[in-house]
């Protein structure tokens, strides 16, 4: 069981689908939840830890040693590299300082765009379809609409969402914020898409668990 499916308690999963639910009854948009452990393995990042964490072993074992051999501290750093490497490519957690906040806005954006389009959110009849994306490993939210939706709400009201999910990751209720954001949702797309004579359920109203990052 990956961090994402331990993220919401069996209550809080089937709280916030009974909310997609409740909120669907009210418009003809289809509202989608899906929870990822991340949005990319972030490759470039564990290189640039590796590298940095075995030059400075590299350094302190010469120094300890008082080796001033280039070829020794080649040795020592080749060897600390290739045990670093493994280490970082195994623990995504260490490569968070090497990451910087504009790269993890741009992988959380592509990848709740590619769950868009392979979930089938953008095929429902009307082009009324939400995707409400969260990605546990960046700690960010991104609420992507089909382009019907796009062409009457403006994308203040999607950062809106996020930060009503934000919030409540802060204060260790998850399962409160995601049933708020999705009621929110919900109230956006009845203003706009309200419900129709025989509409019908397009798209599942369970929390989908999104894969591990790129």
């Amino acid at each position: 069981m990956n961090k994402a499916e331990k993220f919401l308690s069996e209550a809080e999963r089937r709280a916030v689908e009974d909310q997609v639910t409740r909120a669907e009854e009210r418009t003809s948009g289809e509202i989608v939840v899906m929870i990822a452990p991340s949005s990319y393995h972030y490759p470039y990042a564990g290189l640039l830890g590796g590298t940095l964490v075995s030059i400075v072993l590299a350094v302190s074992i010469s120094m300890l040693f008082s080796k001033d051999s280039m070829w020794f501290f080649l040795c020592v750093f080749v060897l600390s590299f290739m045990l670093m490497h493994e280490l970082f490519r195994g623990a995504l957690s260490l490569k968070r300082p090497f990451i910087s906040r504009r790269d993890m806005a741009a992988e959380v954006e592509e990848a709740a765009v590619m769950a868009f389009y392979r979930s089938g959110i953008n095929r429902t009849s009307g082009h009324t379809g939400i995707l409400l994306y969260v990605s546990l490993f960046e700690r960010r939210v991104r609420v992507v609409a089909d382009q019907a939706i796009n062409a009457k709400v403006d994308q203040a009201a999607w950062q809106e969402i996020a930060d009503i999910v934000s919030g409540g990751f802060r204060e260790k209720k998850h399962g409160d914020a995601l049933g708020k954001a999705v009621l929110r949702c919900g109230d956006i797309l009845a203003e706009h898409f309200p419900r129709e004579e025989g509409d019908v359920n397009e798209l599942v109203n369970t929390v989908l668990i999104g894969n591990e990052g790129r």
